[in-house]
């Protein structure tokens, strides 16, 4: 059966004019103008195909030059209490170790942000003055339509959609949101039932993608959810705001990708390579740096992994449309490919593998 995966992920990288060598990790199709709808519908909605546009859509926003500056967005929102995403680490919905590694079961779990509500120049200090050495990282990333809802007072700045993927796709966005971060957050692989339509406007973001064919790749299993919850701890120059992983209760469960692509060192990276294989020891994720003012078109169901550089104002700002997906035959599928189990490649328990992988890095 690897072998015919193999085939087929060679072979939909092909039809799609996108690298199938281990080398050449280059590439998503970029125009320098927006398409027209008719073309952004046959060459990429229909094929699943990215897309990357060039400053030129942004340039009539006034955000694309008000944004990036020091002050516009602090003083435009200095009354806004916003939600802030808190975690040790800069890495929000992703796998980290359990906080009871005795406990029968995985070594790992699923661990979502602590949210917290503060005025927006407050989140703003917290962002830029994040580091994982003190044990504190914040990142503006509420999913839930916040340019529109939190941020409505900017919410003009952008527009309200983006004309020719509505056309194309036929409907508005479900939600706009806004993400406001450092260079220390980092989103792990995932994937969304959406069309998205990503906007960078202040610094940059880095995307390693996988098609949906490529499932299999990312060893996708079942993890216990946790949560970090915060404590304030006295220290010499006063209250400190400490974060502590804690199960939720009752359990739940959460499908995720085992891999980690960018191991923070060669025996990591080493013990990753052997516990999952087929990313590894596969074709090169296609990489796609996303700068100030351009455009991303993802595909709903591809993989994503995302880091970020922040611009001249210390900060990543970038707005997402999300239009909801049609649930077409290629929704059926992917749905019947993730079915398939490859060498424990399918979503279930965590294997001894990964234990074995937590031990080795602690």
């Amino acid at each position: 059966m690897e072998p015919a995966l193999r085939e087929l992920w060679a072979e939909s990288r092909d039809l799609l004019g996108l690298p199938s060598s281990s080398q050449d990790a280059t590439a998503v199709p970029r125009v320098s103008l927006p398409p027209t709808p008719l073309a952004f519908l046959r060459d990429h909605v229909s094929p699943g195909r990215p897309l990357l546009v060039s400053a030129a859509a942004t340039r009539h926003w006034p955000a694309a030059s008000l944004w990036p500056t020091a002050s516009y967005l602090t003083d435009a929102l200095r009354s806004t209490a916003v939600s802030l995403h808190l975690t040790p680490d800069g890495r929000a919905d992703a796998l980290a170790s359990h906080p009871h590694p005795r406990r029968p079961g995985s070594s790992r779990c699923f661990a979502s942000a602590h949210v917290r509500r503060v005025d927006f120049p407050t989140a703003v200090r917290l962002i830029r003055g994040s580091d994982p050495a003190a044990g504190l990282v914040a990142y503006a990333q509420q999913q839930d339509d916040c340019l529109r809802g939190e941020y409505a007072a900017v919410a003009g700045d952008v527009d309200a959609h983006v004309p020719w993927a509505t056309e194309a796709l036929g409907c508005l966005p479900e939600a706009v949101n806004l993400w406001i971060g450092n260079a220390h957050s980092v989103t792990s692989f995932h994937k969304d039932h959406y069309d998205n339509i990503y906007v960078v406007l202040s610094g940059e973001k880095h995307f390693l993608l996988l098609p949906p064919t490529e499932h299999h790749r990312l060893y996708v299993r079942d993890y216990p959810a946790a949560r970090y919850v915060a404590t304030e701890q006295s220290s010499e120059g006063g209250r400190q705001l400490r974060l502590k992983l804690e199960m939720e209760v009752p359990e739940r469960i959460v499908p995720w990708s085992s891999v980690d692509p960018c191991p923070a060192s060669p025996e990591e990276l080493a013990v990753q390579a052997s516990s999952f294989p087929l990313y590894f020891d596969g074709p090169a994720p296609i990489r796609c740096t996303v700068r100030a003012g351009e455009m991303l078109y993802l595909p709903s169901m591809w993989f994503h992994h995302v880091s970020q550089s922040p611009g001249p104002n210390g900060l990543t700002i970038a707005v997402n449309y999300w239009y909801d997906m049609q649930f077409d035959i290629k929704y059926a599928y992917f749905n019947f490919l993730r079915s398939l189990e490859i060498n424990g490649c399918s979503s279930g328990k965590p294997d001894a593998s990964e234990g074995d992988l937590e031990e080795k890095k602690d």
